[in-house]
């Protein structure tokens, strides 16, 4: 007999715990959530956070098929191909990459969450290999959501790439997140980033963006 370890029993709600289990994040995370108006929950007398198991549900549907932060490649499944999962609220750069990879990595299998999160319920249930994160996302401060990345045991085999459109000088409030992580400035993604995926992907081959928007 099988049984999901990772879900509690049916009940009209859960701890801040099971659903950080549920979702694949860290219980910061879920709090966050709760705190935005993403999830719905209530405290007990003795101050423990419950949260309701049809804001859950109603919140995972949501990232089904035709959610807002659904794959863009269609295919946000497990198929032995390389998964990269991009976190960006611009919809140019999410242009631009997706054309990126669809272009020079067309084996890899990229899915986008335009908030952190959403991203933070995809690395879960994605496991990607590699993860692109903005570092100004709306919702969760950047530097939060990649030292509970790093830290996680359950990701620490994905490869990480933070992606900004701020200067060195205007990094330094985050040197404490990004120590030891490649950074991209975003005037250089299209120079920059076919190379690291390279590396941890395999060579695509195919045409080159910068021939393709000449």
């Amino acid at each position: 007999m099988s049984s999901d370890l990772n879900r509690p029993a049916l009940t009209d709600h859960y701890t801040t715990l099971e659903v950080a289990r549920m979702l694949g994040m860290a219980v910061r995370s879920v709090q966050l959530m709760v705190d935005r108006g993403d999830l719905e929950a209530w405290k007990t007398p003795g101050g423990h956070r419950r949260i309701s198991r049809d804001s859950v549900e109603r919140w995972l549907a949501s990232r089904q098929p035709g959610g807002r932060s659904e794959a863009v490649s269609g295919r946000a499944r497990s198929t032995g191909a390389p998964r990269v999962l991009l976190i960006e609220d611009s919809t140019h750069f999410q242009n631009l990459i997706s054309l990126i990879v669809k272009q020079q990595f067309p084996q890899v299998e990229l899915s986008i969450a335009d908030d952190g999160i959403s991203g933070l319920a995809m690395v879960g249930q994605l496991q990607p290999q590699v993860l692109l994160i903005d570092i100004l996302l709306p919702g969760i401060d950047g530097g939060t959501l990649i030292t509970s990345l790093r830290s996680h045991e359950r990701f620490r085999d994905s490869k990480l790439v933070v992606l900004t459109s701020l200067d060195e000088a205007q990094r330094e409030p985050y040197r404490y997140a990004l120590e030891g992580v490649p950074v991209i400035h975003k005037p250089n993604v299209v120079r920059e980033l076919p190379t690291l995926l390279s590396s941890w992907v395999g060579a695509g081959g195919g045409e080159s963006v910068a021939s393709a928007m000449t």
